[in-house]
């Protein structure tokens, strides 16, 4: 057990045998959330209260951190700052943007308390006055925005005070959040990359230094410049669930399935409401798979299953609630029971997603084109349109492509289905180059399958082996280490005559699966060929 994993068991066991009225107090001697340091012009006692609700917003425990500044009022009334934090925290996660109206309404709520406090340091007055743009006539103007002025907003305090490390690191993380899913330079990630390295070299154990350089590197092409910051983050923060989980966004992007796995289980077992835990979970379904560890996947949907209502709605816990399932039938290519998925049925506002909603329609039409279930196939890719024009009518450009990805991959292969063959490469490529222009979401560990594989597939079908590797190959610039894509590329060099490439990719696949605890038949395939001399 990691030394993280045995401080959290330390802190467990602490106040389990603490008294109702020491417990708090017993849980922060053994509380690690890293160092941070925000001065403000509130009491001695408020600003240590002050500086860990800080450190708990920076790993993106907003329910304590917001119960944090609620201590530092308590503390000092006067305290402005405190009121500029519980707006901070309203904001959520902003890589799952847009906040809920109600959230958006309390944060307002919030700065106009901390304007009406007592005389404030400029410095002071600066920060609460870019937060509040951000929340100011949010019923009139649109998020994107806001959000941007709020970026601007921050800056602007970044570059008057440049000794304040804090507002360097959440410019940085404004950068971030503001960043278009479609500009391949990612040139607001390395401009806040640049920051954060900055601030990290001087303080090595900020959270938000750490955290958010995992968020700024979370692209395939730069990836690799987050590892430092991955393996480091749950060291220093390893009491916030969400500080055991980042690194695993690293892992994913490099295909280190088992330090996946790992971060994942640590934050599942740490989390304390059903937004960390889910999240945690769907990382962990899709690391399980790739490495054909069905029986422990299995476990994670089994669990998932068991959650009665969920204690957090919101779009992190919807996407969970629908790929979970989706993953596990299409992974393990169970074309039946893909074909049969239905919404989880419990008490959920379903409607509120239809991102997360078009998941489970989209193994549904793929599960029934395979089937030559063309009936249900074609239902299904009609629903995925249908969602994709509710996302257009609100606006969420971003989810709206990705649906219409998924729409032109059910759509291909029910043409396949139907033995339209021609139209079924056009729709196929076209959604390929469409995934191409953009970028997964910090919410997913990745597509349910991503579109170049599932093109790749398709070739090998029609008897293309050759332009199937290419897929296969083109597929792990983005999603490496994929079972399904390595197995495929193996299979396509076979098929072409290249029996090298063959080997070295089956054996890929047999090392990638060092741990698995299902007999696949591509397993069994991989070690039949490797048999040969």
């Amino acid at each position: 057990m990691n030394p993280g994993r045995l401080l959290l068991v330390g802190t467990i066991m602490a106040l389990l045998g603490a008294s109702a009225a020491t417990g708090q107090e017993k849980a922060r001697e053994f509380e690690k959330l890293g160092q941070v340091h925000f001065p403000v012009s509130c009491s001695a006692e408020a600003q240590k209260q002050f500086d860990r609700a800080t450190a708990l917003l920076h790993s993106f425990w907003f329910d304590a951190s917001a119960k944090g500044f609620a201590v530092v009022i308590q503390t000092d009334p006067g305290c402005a700052m405190a009121h500029w934090g519980i707006a901070m925290t309203l904001l959520g996660n902003p890589f799952a943007w847009p906040p809920a109206p109600k959230a958006l309404e309390d944060g307002w709520a919030a700065v106009k308390k901390a304007n009406a406090a007592e005389a404030k340091p400029a410095r002071e007055l600066d920060y609460i006055a870019a937060i509040e743009v951000f929340y100011r006539d949010s019923d009139k103007v649109d998020h994107r925005t806001r959000a941007l002025a709020y970026a601007k907003a921050m800056e602007r305090v970044y570059l008057r005070y440049p000794d304040d490390r804090e507002a360097a690191v959440f410019y940085a993380l404004a950068l971030n959040a503001t960043a278009l899913p479609t500009d391949k330079t990612y040139a607001n990630q390395i401009k806040a990359a640049g920051i954060l390295e900055k601030v990290f070299a001087e303080q090595p154990n900020h959270p938000g230094a750490a955290h958010y350089l995992i968020h700024s590197y979370d692209y395939p092409p730069i990836a690799g410049r987050g590892l430092s910051a991955a393996r480091r983050y749950a060291g220093i923060a390893p009491s916030a669930p969400h500080a055991l989980h980042m690194p695993a966004h690293i892992f994913t992007r490099q295909g280190f399935w088992q330090e996946s796995i790992e971060s994942n289980r640590a934050s599942k077992a740490a989390a304390s409401n059903h937004f960390d835990q889910l999240h945690a979970m769907d990382y962990l379904t899709y690391a399980y798979l790739q490495g054909a560890q069905d029986v422990a996947a299995k476990r994670v949907l089994d669990e998932m299953n068991a959650i009665g209502k969920v204690n957090k709605e919101h779009l992190v816990t919807a996407y969970a609630l629908a790929a979970i399932p989706a993953r596990y039938a299409l992974e393990r290519r169970r074309w039946t029971d893909a074909a049969s998925l239905k919404l989880a049925e419990r008490e959920f506002p379903w409607s509120r997603y239809p991102q997360a909603e078009a998941l489970i329609y989209f193994a549904r039409a793929l599960g029934s084109a395979r089937t030559r279930d063309t009936d249900g196939a074609r239902k299904a890719t009609e629903k995925l349109q249908s969602l994709r024009d509710d996302l257009v009518k609100a606006n969420q450009t971003y989810w709206a492509d990705q649906v219409q990805i998924q729409r032109r991959g059910a759509a291909a292969w029910l043409s396949r289905a139907e033995g339209r063959n021609d139209e079924a490469l056009q729709l196929m490529r076209s959604a390929a180059d469409l995934e191409d222009t953009t970028e997964k979401h910090p919410l997913t560990p990745g597509p349910i399958v991503p579109a170049h594989e599932l093109l790749g597939d398709l070739l090998l079908e029609l008897n293309e082996p050759g332009e199937a590797l290419k897929e296969f190959e083109a597929s792990f610039l983005k999603e490496p280490n994929r079972f399904h894509g390595i197995y495929g590329a193996a299979r396509a060099a076979e098929l072409s005559g290249d029996r090298q490439k063959a080997r070295t990719y089956y054996a890929k696949l047999r090392a990638l699966c060092e741990h698995f605890d299902s007999e696949r038949p591509e397993l069994q395939q991989a070690k039949a060929f490797l048999a040969k001399k």
